[in-house]
């Protein structure tokens, strides 16, 4: 099959493309998936530029997130037959082989129905994003109707899956934005206010908006100054929530004052850790997307396709210029 995959670390020069061996026969829960297209996300990028940091194999396939048909499943897998239309998110880790390719065994505990709604290249670029902010906001912040959130970034590939969700829970969006045109992407997503970072005041404007309250949650996926920035945003025993780590001079004051819950969101850990209820819940978490899109009740902005064999101008043009929505890949 063709696939792309890289030997070493490095820059996206180290991405190759070309033929591989196909993968070997299904475990007892593990489906093979022809892959008819295949999402981008940054953490693509950074498995790439530090494999060392992750429990993957070389030669490393890259990509987690995936749409296609099954071809073939497991003994024990009940759930999926060949020819059901699919889409998940698998990170290639512990001897699992990633998306950017025609063909890839999947867990069959991460899979759901693809939504009829959606192209697969639509799909395809749905998994890692909405099971982040599903988690961020509802598994870790508890959102709930009524409440006012912050999510930063909101034009990015997790951000505007999160204001869709926000609003579908019965929230009031803030979001933050670099330029008129993401901010009008925003506003069509369902943002209630949007600030412009880059020439606004971010504390000051959420407090303005919020008559000096501060938001119930604040949705970090950018980090450092942004994550700290949060304290300072959200009300007294409010919920904050980070997709980064957070760095060594954070300072933690606020937070503390505040009585702050703060919660970390990876949604690698079911892969990372073998948790096969997790992987199940992620695959719930997919199951109620697919409602929603299958109602029109939310949607995924795709920003631009391209060839599988030019992943490596994907993924520079994904770390140049951070597109508004997602970027897709497409095998021959």
């Amino acid at each position: 099959m063709k696939a792309v995959y890289f030997d070493k670390g490095g820059s996206a020069d180290v991405l190759q493309y070309g033929d591989i061996p196909m993968p070997g026969n299904c475990g007892k829960n593990q489906v093979l998936v022809c892959i008819k297209a295949i999402g981008i996300n940054p953490i693509d990028c950074k498995i790439r530029t530090s494999p060392e940091r992750f429990p993957v194999t070389f030669p490393v396939i890259p990509g987690c997130d995936g749409a296609g048909i099954v071809e073939t499943t497991g003994s024990q897998v009940k759930n999926f037959k060949p020819g059901d239309e699919v889409y998940f998110s698998q990170p290639g880790f512990h001897n699992r082989q990633g998306t950017y390719a025609e063909y890839a065994l999947v867990d069959a505990g991460l899979l759901a129905l693809k939504p009829r709604a959606l192209s697969f290249e639509q799909a395809a670029a749905a998994p890692l994003v909405f099971i982040t902010a599903w988690e961020a906001l509802h598994d870790r912040a508890r959102i709930s109707n009524g409440q006012t959130v912050l999510i930063h970034a909101g034009a990015g590939g997790v951000g505007h899956a999160a204001i869709q969700l926000a609003k579908q829970a019965g929230a009031k969006v803030i979001t933050t934005v670099s330029s008129e045109e993401k901010a009008k992407f925003a506003k069509r997503l369902g943002a209630d206010l949007i600030i412009h970072y880059c020439t606004q005041d971010v504390v000051a404007e959420v407090l303005r908006w919020t008559d000096g309250n501060g938001v119930d949650i604040a949705f970090d996926t950018v980090g450092s100054e942004v994550l700290q920035s949060c304290f300072h945003c959200i009300k007294p025993y409010g919920d904050v929530v980070t997709i980064l780590q957070s760095t060594p001079d954070t300072d933690w004051d606020e937070a503390r004052k505040r009585n702050v819950r703060f919660s970390l969101e990876l949604m690698l850990t079911p892969v990372l850790l073998e948790l096969e209820y997790a992987k199940q819940h992620q695959a719930e978490i997919l199951r109620r997307c697919a409602a929603l899109f299958n109602e029109n009740k939310i949607t995924v902005e795709i920003a631009r396709t391209f060839a599988l064999q030019d992943a490596a101008t994907a993924q520079r043009f994904l770390e140049q210029n951070h597109p508004a929505g997602k970027l897709v890949l497409i095998p021959n």
